[in-house]
């Protein structure tokens, strides 16, 4: 299991973080994990997205898949892969979860950023040292990126 949890307090609600994050194409901008969306679909507090997924340090491409977000308005958005047929490859590789988390603050609100991989017995396995390494980062630099937006009052929503 690879596991990576960040936090930074950024001057704003929970509201417009959330928000931020629930426009998928916009945060595609912060996230480089998200290399090329193809579609969203938002249905209320479920966000459905087509994306090519970018893993920072492996240098092949990840195969498409398909994610979705629901959002518990003002506190959190968790984030599962679909389930089969859409994600047949990542099924098999590795299960993956990930969520927001917003609590308020003095001055906005502490996000804690949370993304964690299983992976199944076989290849996808090598990929769990180098993500140890390169996924905190990349992270960081997310929720960095998000902040500078948002506190500078360009979430675009």
């Amino acid at each position: 299991m690879t596991r990576v949890e960040e936090q930074l307090t950024i001057g704003c609600t929970a509201e417009a973080f959330l928000g931020f994050v629930m426009d998928v194409e916009r945060y595609a901008e912060v996230d480089d994990k998200l290399r090329t969306v193809f579609w969203v679909r938002r249905d209320g507090d479920l966000t459905e997205f087509a994306f090519r997924p970018a893993l920072p340090g492996v240098p092949f491409p990840q195969p498409k898949a398909v994610a979705r977000m629901r959002l518990t308005p003002g506190e959190r958005i968790d984030i599962r892969l679909a389930p089969l047929p859409l994600n047949k490859v990542n099924h098999r590789m590795a299960r993956f979860a990930a969520c927001f988390t917003c609590d308020p603050v003095d001055g906005g609100v502490r996000v804690t950023r949370m993304i964690e991989f299983r992976f199944r017995p076989g290849p996808g396995r090598l990929l769990a040292p180098l993500l140890r390494r390169t996924l905190p980062g990349s992270v960081a630099r997310e929720l960095r990126l998000a902040k500078e937006i948002l506190e500078r009052g360009d979430s675009g929503t």
